[in-house]
């Protein structure tokens, strides 16, 4: 079974459910969710009055999901991405580009 983060309709019908005062596991059958998953997703996203609010869960959602992915290596605009681009336009494999930068010593290549 796969994972799918819980969509922003979801959450809405979280809120929703809570509003009417369903219970989680209510909510869950309603969702096609794990109960778990529910449980997770209001313990999480409670606000520190308690409440539970579709905008600020989905707010948080993104915020957790950015800091926890790696940074970009090749940004388009930027210098390393132009000259791969170029490289790759030449016909140079992804490994020939890779042994070129480090050839050049191009600042910053080994952190992107």
């Amino acid at each position: 079974m796969s994972y799918h983060e819980l969509s922003i309709e979801e959450r809405s019908n979280i809120q929703v459910g809570l509003l009417r005062g369903m219970s989680q596991r209510a909510i869950a059958r309603m969702l096609n969710r794990s109960p778990s998953t529910i449980s997770r997703e209001i313990r999480r996203n409670r606000s520190t009055q308690g409440d539970y609010i579709t905008q600020h869960a989905q707010r948080a959602m993104r915020e957790r999901r950015m800091s926890c992915r790696p940074r970009q290596k090749l940004v388009p605009g930027n210098e390393l991405f132009e000259l791969v681009v170029h490289l790759l336009r030449k016909r140079f494999s992804p490994e020939q580009i890779a042994g070129k930068l480090r050839a050049m010593e191009f600042p910053n290549f080994e952190d992107a």
